[in-house]
């Protein structure tokens, strides 16, 4: 009876994993041919059959055994769980048998070991099915693109507790506002503003009774008596009161000239002597419309160069142009000369 097909793909939705510089996908008929000469045919089992096409770039997979294929989701929790607990120990003997291998001396089994380590790794849970309740594995050395190998490499099988649904509690609905009641004033008219309250009137002090107050008259003026009459001068003093008024104006009517002898004659002026003085020059606002000029350095002389006086060539002495030197011909090396070198070798001497 045919196998059945599980599944196919291309290989460039892939990416592939390997050991030992080489790819698992490479070596797939001889890693199940090396488990089942090492009797781990349930490992085979679970390892379905790559084919590739004639252009090497889709590959198809088939069931290693007979029976009716069903995908992992489409089974039940009870059989998903039976197919885990068996593939988790089929990939334990495995497991031991690739740690077997790499500690072995032959490069061979090293090699086989290192791949069989990568060969259980498989993209996810729609690359495996169940064959008869029976694990297989679809592209297995494989791993999805821009993603790395899985440590736990049953961890996308194992079934997840799904979550309860909480009841969501529904929150309790608000009281309703009370609808404000109005005051009701019993004097509406009235302004709410308070009056101002006035301070007590104090009681008044009683004022007592004008009392008319009578003046009195004013005396009668006294009579000044009359004023006595004045008593006449004697004549003895009219001369007296003459040699008075004469000694008073004396000094008035006599002449200024006589003053002016008498008083004291006053300083002549002292003439003071002209000095030269030259005169600033007048300052101008406008200045000068022509450039500054910077006077150069005065320059030292040059130092008379001495003569190079150019030696004679001695006729038999060797002669290299610099062209010679930078090609380091041996042209010169013909029999009319000897080269020595003048170093002494510290042990040779």
């Amino acid at each position: 009876m045919a196998k059945s097909l599980l599944r196919s793909g291309n290989l460039d939705d892939y990416q592939a994993v390997g050991g030992g510089g080489q790819a698992v996908f490479e070596s797939a008929l001889q890693i199940r041919e090396t488990l089942r000469l090492r009797k781990q045919q349930a490992m085979v089992d679970c390892l379905a059959n790559p084919q590739l096409n004639d252009n090497g770039d889709r590959v198809d997979w088939y069931s290693p055994i007979e029976g009716q294929a069903i995908a992992w989701k489409a089974a039940d929790e009870e059989t998903r769980a039976r197919a885990l607990r068996y593939l988790a120990s089929t990939f334990e003997s495995a497991a031991a048998l690739s740690r077997k291998s790499l500690q072995s001396g032959k490069t061979a089994l090293q090699l086989f070991g290192s791949l069989l380590e990568k060969a259980t790794q498989f993209p996810g849970e729609n690359h495996v099915f169940l064959v008869n309740g029976k694990p297989v594995i679809t592209f297995w050395g494989f791993v999805n693109l821009n993603e790395n190998t899985r440590d736990d490499v049953l961890d996308c099988l194992r079934i997840t507790e799904a979550i309860p649904d909480i009841p969501l509690v529904e929150p309790e609905p608000e009281p309703e506002a009370k609808p404000l009641v109005e005051a009701a004033f019993s004097q509406a008219d009235e302004p709410l503003l308070t009056s101002v309250i006035e301070p007590p009137k104090m009681p008044e002090e009683p004022v007592a009774p004008p009392v008319n107050v009578s003046e009195p008259k004013p005396a009668p003026p006294i009579p000044v008596a009359e004023a006595k009459r004045a008593r006449r001068l004697p004549l003895w003093s009219l001369p007296v009161a003459a040699v008075g008024i004469a000694a008073v104006a004396a000094p008035l009517v006599w002449p200024s000239s006589a003053v002016d002898g008498r008083a004291p004659g006053r300083a002549a002026p002292v003439a003071t002597a002209k000095t030269d003085v030259t005169p600033l020059p007048e300052l101008t606002a406008h200045l000068p419309l022509h450039r500054a000029e910077v006077t150069p350095a005065p320059k030292a002389a040059p130092l008379p160069e001495a003569p190079v006086i150019i030696a004679a060539i001695p006729k038999d002495a060797l002669v290299m142009d610099s062209t010679q030197m930078k090609l380091g011909t041996t042209r010169f090396l013909n029999g009319s000369w000897r080269v020595s070198v003048d170093v002494k070798d510290p042990i040779t001497g």
